[in-house]
């Protein structure tokens, strides 16, 4: 007797494959589709050998626009760090602590970036910085503020797209941002998250080998900020910058910090028209009233901003201020946190005069004060 068995089937399986290929095909063409209509927007040549500014040509809800600018931005968006990548894999969460490694923006077309301090290190520091397009330079810092987290390299070329600065003091709680950066590591350059304003003139206490800071007058967003991220550029739908990536708050999602652009923008513009920048010396350092209720508990003013400390080398040591003075104006302008200060010196040069007024014991007076240099 012969037994019958049932033969299985060949069709189903082979069905299951040529459906699932029709599918792949189909997304393959709809992002190659995608990708050849990217379109460049550039303004501001100068001349044949000069680089673009980068930025929106105009404000448009169309995702697919926004999407096309983002592509052309993250091409001013560089790679810094202290070791040079020699081509292995640094696919690892601790990528950023063993190479040092974190972002820059290319802010001028004669090779300025801007980044965090604790990347590039002090003036005449050096580091190398990586290009879009996988060139890699000696940078050299050539200004940098431990206080702030910012530092300005350069690199010898020129030529090169570069981003456009916004107004960081006309951003407002809502708007909508992005943040550009390495989040882990060179396999992920250029990582674009997106979020909104969340907050402004935030100010954070930082601890670290057992000393506190307070960092103040920050952007705060909730565009995700990893430390790879860190001295990217954080740009509004213009395609501008209005800050740089700083800070993130580890024990919470959703929480990071950008220091203003306004605030070194003088620095920028004279290192870019000049190719030098003489540093004027105030020789002081104050906190915000938001910081000062973390130092004194029954100190207690409105305006202006409260001097912690007197730098001996300093100006201001020659003068008649005093730790615990409120310095309410520079020169007639209101000053309400020390990057207001800060900006306004970085406008000045050594041999400058300026005028601070002071607030002591509820009186006020007039302080005159002759700026050296850094």
């Amino acid at each position: 007797m012969y037994r019958y068995e049932k033969r299985k089937s060949k069709a189903k399986p082979v069905i299951g494959i040529i459906l699932l290929m029709m599918v792949v095909s189909a997304i393959s063409i709809y992002l190659y589709d995608m990708y050849i209509n990217i379109n460049v927007k550039s303004e501001g040549k100068s001349n044949s050998n000069a680089g673009n500014a980068i930025r929106l040509s105009t404000v448009s809800d169309d995702s697919s626009e926004i999407s096309n600018t983002l592509e052309d931005t993250t091409k001013c968006v560089v790679g810094i760090s202290k070791i040079k990548n020699k081509g292995d894999s640094i696919f690892d969460m601790h990528a950023t602590e063993n190479l040092s490694l974190g972002t820059g923006t290319i802010i001028s077309d004669n090779g300025y970036i801007v980044t965090n301090w604790h990347l590039a290190g002090n003036k005449y520091s050096s580091c190398y910085v990586t290009l879009e397009n996988g060139e890699v330079y000696n940078g050299s810092t050539v200004w940098a503020d431990s206080n702030l987290d910012l530092a300005i390299v350069k690199i010898n070329e020129t030529g090169l797209n570069y981003l456009k600065l916004g107004d960081s003091e006309n951003v407002k709680l809502g708007e909508r941002v992005y943040a550009i950066g390495n989040p882990i590591g060179i396999e992920l350059q250029r990582t674009v998250t997106s979020g909104i304003i969340s907050g402004l003139n935030r100010t954070i206490k930082l601890e670290e080998e057992e000393t506190s800071s307070y960092m103040e007058g920050l952007i705060q967003t909730d565009a995700s900020i990893n430390q790879g991220n860190s001295g990217g550029p954080l740009i509004n739908e213009q395609g501008e910058v209005i800050g740089v990536n700083s800070v993130k708050i580890e024990s919470a999602e959703g929480i990071g910090f950008a220091v203003p652009i306004n605030v070194i923008k003088p620095i920028i513009e004279s290192f870019t028209t000049k190719g030098e920048f003489e540093e004027a010396y105030l020789g002081i350092f104050a906190y915000d009233k938001e910081v000062v209720k973390y130092l004194e508990n029954d100190l207690d003013f409105n305006n202006g901003i409260y001097v912690v400390k007197i730098m001996a080398d300093g100006p201001v040591a020659k003068t008649n201020i005093k730790i615990g003075d409120i310095i309410t104006k520079i020169d007639g302008n209101t000053i309400n946190r020390m990057s207001e200060l800060r900006s306004y010196i970085y406008t000045k040069t050594p041999g400058d005069k300026v005028t601070l007024t002071i607030m002591r014991n509820s009186k006020e007076y007039q302080i005159d004060v002759n700026l050296s240099k850094q």
